[in-house]
């Protein structure tokens, strides 16, 4: 119906053109006393032809409004599917749409290209700044014990580069993943081992009660979360305790386990209002503006991540109190793109 009345208002002043000739005739008869009955009939006709005009007027607004909406859904596809012109103006209008379309489609095209110059840059910077990376290692272990603090933040830079490339990653294909059952304890021990010496450095406790069981996910991707979590963990926990362990397992609606692995700690919490932010992009809250070495991208990557493999990601936190991530791995819920 809104439709229709839209259309009426476009053409109002031709059905006011219409509706004056009857108006006129009339005025006419009256003034000469004639007979009304040719007036009817003048107006009859002048009614017959303007609805017709108007309903096959509307069918061919109606037609060109949905072929527009479809151009604006997809341009490059639709606008082959438009009508040919019925005059000078819908041919100008049809060549400035197929124009302003190539333009957009060749603005996408040197924004792709530039992105992939750009990823496959900092892929080859962060692949080659693992060798000097690798070789200072070395140097330092030499010495363990004098260049102990150097080693500590040797280990962070090469977490910064990791990082680096997973993020790089994040949004490659589906084909990058390889989804098929690792045991949980073997992926959560990998991380565990590869943080081993800051737990010592910083003499945090470490509770982690063995997650036995088979999950289906990809081990690198999966992997790459426990080890966010248990960064963020030590990070942000002065002392206490880190405390891994496996939620028992529960049915989901459809038949399905559901896995819960949780990553707690007693470090200093996350204020109530982060949390609904905490997975934005760049976001870092009121730790990230006390810590200034936090860059927001990590819980981000998480998340992501996440959502890439069909799992779950929960937050809960009170500040002072701790931080406690819950990841449900639902073995029944993944489907490959």
């Amino acid at each position: 119906m809104k439709l229709f009345l839209d259309y009426l208002n476009k053409i109002k002043f031709h059905i006011l053109l219409m509706i004056f000739p009857t108006i006129f005739t009339g005025i006419i008869f009256f003034l000469y006393q004639l007979s009304h009955e040719p007036v009817l009939y003048v107006a009859l006709l002048w009614l017959l032809a303007g609805l017709t005009a108007c309903m096959t007027g509307f069918s061919n607004y109606r037609k060109k409004l949905q072929q527009l909406t479809l151009v604006a859904t997809a341009p490059d596809i639709n606008l082959s599917r438009m009508d040919t012109p019925s005059d000078q103006i819908e041919s100008l209008q049809q060549d400035i749409m197929h124009r302003l379309n190539q333009m957009r489609m060749n603005v996408e095209t040197a924004g792709q290209k530039s992105l992939e110059e750009m990823t496959d840059y900092y892929t080859m910077w962060a692949h080659q700044i693992k060798t000097p990376i690798f070789a200072l290692r070395l140097l330092l272990q030499e010495n363990p014990t004098v260049n102990k603090e150097a080693l500590t933040e040797l280990f962070k830079i090469e977490q910064y580069v990791e990082m680096v490339l997973q993020y790089l990653r994040a949004d490659s294909p589906s084909a990058d993943l390889v989804i098929r059952e690792y045991q949980l304890d073997s992926i959560v021990k990998k991380a565990i081992h590869k943080y081993a010496p800051v737990f010592i450095r910083k003499k945090t406790a470490l509770d982690y009660r063995p997650a036995v069981c088979l999950v289906r996910t990809d081990e690198k991707w999966l992997l790459f979360v426990i080890e966010q979590l248990l960064s963020n963990a030590l990070k942000y926990t002065e002392r206490g305790r880190i405390t891994i362990r496996l939620e028992e397992e529960r049915e989901t609606e459809n038949g399905g386990e559901l896995r819960t692995l949780i990553v707690e700690d007693t470090g200093r919490g996350i204020a109530p209002e982060d949390i609904p932010r905490v997975f934005e992009k760049g976001y870092t809250g009121c730790n990230g503006r006390v810590n200034q070495g936090s860059s927001g991208i990590g819980l981000y990557l998480c998340k992501k991540v996440m959502t890439r493999l069909a799992h779950e990601m929960v937050i809960e936190s009170q500040p002072g109190v701790g931080t406690k991530v819950k990841l449900r791995l639902d073995m029944t819920k993944f489907t490959p793109e």
